[in-house]
């Protein structure tokens, strides 16, 4: 059986708060931790789910195209700022994801 070493590590950063799709950053619930996606977690602001729409590059640019075209709704309506602002919150999308 081979050693913990010898397995794959998954790539990413330690601990992605942020939404690959559409930028939410709410700085506690994490997305992707350790490489791996927190299934428990959604958006509250696109419906992304982990590793659904997000493992790719074309599916997230594809999920997030749509999620544009229909005007950028929230999902959760209730959790949206008051001052939002959907192109400062898309800068906080890493460059790898864009």
């Amino acid at each position: 059986m081979p050693s913990e070493q010898e397995l794959p590590q998954p790539p990413g950063p330690e601990w992605e708060t942020v939404c690959r799709v559409c930028g939410y950053d709410d700085g506690v619930e994490p997305f992707w931790e350790h490489g791996w996606p927190n299934e428990g977690a959604l958006c509250p602001c696109c419906f992304n789910e982990p590793s659904v729409s997000d493992i790719s590059v074309m599916g997230l640019r594809n999920y997030r195209g749509h999620w544009l075209g229909q005007g950028a709704p929230w999902s959760s309506p209730s959790s949206r700022p008051k001052d939002w602002d959907i192109l400062e919150q898309v800068k906080n999308i890493p460059p790898e994801w864009r």
